[in-house]
């Protein structure tokens, strides 16, 4: 089998979402789950090309919905150190309760949806 080449700091698997309002998307994510900015280029001043952002190993792509790229939210599951933590903090940065935080088979878990259309699942590993 060929080696697959995927640039260094890549995942072969990354979500790549398509929203209304990316850079605000981007700041939630910063304040939320301390994601860190990869790369952003600019359609025009005020759209998001294609940007990317880090949340401890995983990338997440992402780019401004267009008249030509339609808005494509998505359900994403993210580990964290302290569930009952993030949930909260994500509550005070405008998500809303998708399932509050819970003790489950796999660990405390927590469900949120953002303002840009998609639902987080976060657990902490028990």
């Amino acid at each position: 089998m060929e080696k697959l080449n995927v640039p260094e700091g890549y995942n072969q698997v990354m979500p790549y979402l398509i929203i209304e309002n990316a850079a605000a998307f981007m700041e939630f994510t910063q304040k939320v789950f301390d994601a860190k900015e990869t790369h952003k280029t600019m359609r025009t001043e005020e759209l998001i090309m294609h940007a990317g952002i880090r949340i401890g190993e995983s990338v997440i792509m992402l780019a401004d919905a267009t008249d030509q790229y339609k808005k494509q939210p998505a359900g994403l599951f993210v580990y964290v150190d302290d569930c009952d933590a993030i949930y909260k903090k994500a509550l005070d940065n405008g998500a809303t309760t998708a399932m509050e935080p819970s003790d489950q088979s796999y660990g405390r878990s927590a469900g949120i949806k953002d303002n840009f259309g998609n639902t987080w699942w976060i657990t902490s590993a028990s």
